[in-house]
């Protein structure tokens, strides 16, 4: 039984933002929880030694920082970024206080760079929320506070004794002028003085392309019926669609090459606190003849497409989680549920007639050639009966996996192979796929326990997953999930038994948060080296740092990693400075 509580929380969190929507005068979007964790003795004595009202400071974007302890900073006077033409970087400041202090704002100015300028509206500031998770694991009934989503309030109160990280993103235009130049962040609050953060920018003569020419194979699952649960929008209605859109956007400008989408009902048996609702509709007719409805998959996938997610269309499943199947029964007047166990005859017998339709659907629409059967780390006996069918159904249909079983080394059209980073491709498949033109690429989910993109992970292990598939040469990646929220992930990021932020990157109302931000940067990374290198550039400096990652255990988290891909970042901009 769901939670009333949580669900009651949601909806009012939902009526807040709707109405901070429509109103400049209010500055949060919802009340963040307490922090669980006290303070020491030593911790509140530190915040009668802060004098002023309002302070500010850069801080470190590989870092989490505590809402309740005042900050350790470095001190740095300026913070000094680098950035190809067409690349988001990022920074982040501090701002705390020991009294209330209202309205804060945060104000970029232009950048300058002699006599060439580039608009202040390259940047963005966004303030950073701390939502509940679990300090461990599920396992342990510890919790903790985390700073995790970017809010798109452009204003905000600090409450007594409290921290705010805000998060600085500058999107450098593909036709900027490369140079070093000059801004800085204007921190200001209601009726005191402002504080003033310099920083500079080097923009290096290479240009990135945009996310959308990028050939990071870039694979997160996206979940529809989530997004309608938590941004109150009915089922499939206009409303939903947008929503969608908005969400999906942020996803787009990752680069995503991959659509997903249902055959039927929830292949993953509702291991998330939604459920994935149907896109194609099943009927038996009185007949015994079969029809089904595509209006659903057609306009999701529609709709995806216009974003410029358009490598692939993976569908699940074949074989379900539960290998259960729905459908509309017209003479009996009711849905009627099946299991269709892979190699049984109920599993020839439902999937031979809607694989048959199906393709003919989707060659009607032009989309037959990018579409997958997509199984999740499903059993090769399992696999065996699905491909077989579809080879004799549908041979013009690839098959996709997230493979536990290095089952793909047993089929000959597995276009999108995906195994899990615990269990590595032998390098000579990844080569013998690539020449096929398939790819390969990795997943992380609930395993490893690091490096990962859970809540509670440091924000760097988001980027050395970048490093780590660009040193293991994967063509990309693969996570569940996008946004499988829980019940009001925006205060508490546990479900289940997975661990904190396991099921999510974004958050509702297409809300950013660190670690979605931190994966960007590692896909960015992936993206350079491949332009360096197609460019016929002498990157040996960036293969001696990616010869470390890929010799060093990348799950350890006691091996120095933070202090490794910063090495491997300082290689990389050396490079691209000669």
């Amino acid at each position: 039984m769901r939670d009333t509580t949580k669900i009651l929380t949601a909806a009012l969190s939902t009526i807040i933002l709707t109405a901070c929507a429509t109103s400049s005068s209010l500055v949060h979007t919802f009340v963040e929880a307490d922090d669980p964790t006290p303070l020491t003795a030593d911790e509140v004595a530190e915040w009668d030694k802060v004098s002023k009202p309002l302070n500010a400071a850069w801080g470190d974007i590989d870092e989490r920082y505590s809402q309740s302890k005042v900050p350790i900073t470095d001190g740095i006077e300026t913070i000094s970024l680098v950035a190809w033409r067409g690349e988001r970087v990022s920074a982040e400041l501090l701002v705390w206080s020991a009294e209330q202090v209202d309205d804060v704002r945060c104000k970029i100015s232009k950048f300058r760079s002699g006599s060439t300028t580039l608009p202040a509206s390259i940047a963005k500031t966004r303030f950073v929320r701390y939502t509940i998770a679990d300090a461990t694991s599920q396992s342990n009934n510890t919790t903790t506070l985390v700073a995790d989503m970017l809010d798109t309030v452009e204003q905000m109160d600090i409450a007594p004794k409290s921290v705010r990280p805000v998060w600085l993103t500058i999107n450098v235009p593909q036709d900027a002028k490369a140079g070093i130049y000059t801004s800085e962040v204007v921190v200001s609050y209601k009726g005191g003085d402002s504080i003033v953060l310099p920083l500079t920018l080097e923009v290096q003569r290479y240009t990135l392309a945009s996310p959308d020419e990028w050939n990071y194979h870039l694979d997160l699952w996206q979940h529809p019926t989530a997004v309608a649960r938590a941004e109150g929008a009915e089922l499939w209605s206009n409303a939903h669609f947008k929503a969608l859109k908005r969400d999906m956007a942020l996803l787009a400008n990752a680069g995503q090459k991959v659509i997903t989408a249902t055959l039927n009902k929830d292949p993953w048996n509702h291991q998330c606190y939604d459920g994935y609702e149907p896109m194609i509709r099943w009927t038996r007719h009185a007949d015994g003849s079969w029809s089904y409805d595509y209006t659903i998959f057609d306009r999701w996938v529609e709709m995806m497409l216009t974003l410029g997610i358009n490598k692939m269309i993976n569908c699940y499943s074949m074989v379900p989680w539960n290998c259960e199947l729905d459908y509309y029964d017209e003479y009996a007047d009711k849905v009627v549920t099946v299991k269709a166990t892979p190699g049984t005859s109920t599993f020839t017998d439902m999937w031979r007639p809607f694989l048959m339709d199906f393709k003919e659907h989707l060659r009607t629409k032009g989309w037959l050639d990018i579409t997958n059967i997509a199984m999740d780390e499903r059993s090769p006996e399992e696999m065996d009966a699905a491909v077989k069918l579809l080879a004799e159904c549908a041979p013009e249909m690839g098959f996709a996996i997230a493979d536990m079983h290095k089952s793909y080394r047993r089929y000959l059209n597995m276009r999108d192979v995906c195994v899990a980073q615990e269990q590595p491709a032998d390098y000579a498949d990844i080569l013998a796929r690539r020449e096929q033109g398939y790819n390969t690429t990795f997943y992380v989910c609930c395993n490893p326990r690091y490096p990962n993109t859970f809540t509670t992970s440091s924000p760097y292990e988001a980027e050395l997953l970048g490093w780590y598939g660009l040193a293991n040469d994967y063509d990309g990646m693969l996570r569940w999930a996008y946004n499988s929220w829980p019940a009001d992930p925006q205060r508490d990021s546990r479900y289940g038994n997975w661990t904190s932020g396991d099921t999510y990157l974004i958050y509702p109302y297409a809300r950013s948060s660190i670690r979605f931000e931190r994966l960007i940067d590692g896909i960015e990374v992936a993206e350079k080296v491949r332009t360096l290198r197609a460019a016929g550039i002498d990157t040996s400096e960036v293969e001696r740092a990616l010869e470390v990652i890929r010799t060093t255990d990348v799950n350890d988290p006691k091996q120095p990693w933070q202090q490794i891909i910063a090495e491997a970042r300082k290689a990389l901009n050396s490079v691209s400075r000669r």
